[in-house]
């Protein structure tokens, strides 16, 4: 009689997730990716931005005007109507409007990228059905097109520490660092939130309603001293509670405030862009019956 063989034992689920050499190779693969079609890229960003506003009178423009105006709005409202009413804004090393500003422009700057990211599937189904298209390229364009709503405001916001205390921080050599670890995390983001998207269409109001209800939870108008002990687990639990705390070091303190978040934001940052890419990759096959 023949020895009857055994088969090989099959590698357990979790192998992948502890082999370095897979995680440098889905690493090198996204690099790869996005420099092979980075001319790609860009020109659907323009297209993004531009699309976004075709047919209207000042076209593109909209997407410097529309920032500016929103700015103008803050700065009026915090700064002349509630100032009287926030006495414990003294407290702070500059104005109240300042400190508020400096944690709204990266949080709503994330929040549109939350909203359209889960659009970005959904509304470009014909290049996604498209064998030879590069669909990763979608929700990395969305992100870049929201680097105006970013830009433009932290002009606003620097034209307006110069009028109120004369001079800016030296902190604000670290933004290019934030920018760029904002703009990783958004996208990281896309690339989870753009597929799952697509199958839960409901997924654009719950998020909606999340970027609405996260500039309370998140401390971007009020200080973490400001919190009650019981809830101060909260936040520091919540991720973007970090990504404000870098910010409002670099844009109100002029010194790190909040060391730790510095050291989390960076990893939180590239974690998230890899994560988001792997997600987007095991689901990108599906998304051609869903739609």
């Amino acid at each position: 009689m023949l020895a009857t063989q055994s088969p090989p034992p099959r590698s357990s689920g979790l192998a992948p997730l502890l082999d370095p050499r897979h995680h440098w190779q889905a690493t090198r693969e996204m690099v790869a990716l996005l420099t092979r079609h980075r001319q790609l890229t860009w020109e659907m960003t323009k297209r993004e931005v531009i699309d976004r506003h075709a047919g209207q009178m000042l076209g593109g423009a909209w997407a410097l005007l529309h920032p500016l105006f929103l700015m103008g709005v803050y700065v009026f409202v915090f700064a002349f109507v509630l100032k009287a009413r926030l006495p414990e804004a003294q407290q702070l090393p500059a104005d109240y409007t300042t400190y508020i500003l400096a944690g709204l422009i990266p949080w709503l700057t994330f929040q549109e990228a939350l909203t359209r990211g889960t659009q970005a599937i959904l509304t470009n189904a014909s290049l996604v059905k498209q064998i030879v298209f590069p669909i990763e390229v979608l929700p990395v364009k969305i992100v870049l097109s929201l680097l105006p709503t970013l830009l433009v405001p932290i002009a606003v916001l620097a034209l307006y520490m110069l009028v109120q205390q004369h001079a800016l921080p030296w902190t604000l050599v670290l933004l290019p660092l934030l920018i760029v670890l904002q703009l990783l995390a958004m996208i990281g983001v896309c690339f989870i939130l753009a597929p799952v998207g697509a199958y839960f269409r409901d997924l654009s109001e719950l998020v909606r309603i999340f970027g609405y209800a996260g500039m309370y939870v998140v401390p971007i108008v009020y200080p973490p001293d400001w919190v009650p002990r019981l809830f101060k687990p909260f936040l520091y639990a919540n991720p973007f509670s970090y990504l404000i705390w870098c910010w409002q070091d670099s844009l109100y303190w002029g010194h790190v405030q909040h060391p730790v978040a510095w050291i989390v934001l960076p990893t939180l940052s590239l974690l998230t862009f890899y994560a988001g890419y792997r997600v987007f990759r095991k689901l990108k096959s599906m998304l051609g019956n869903v739609l």
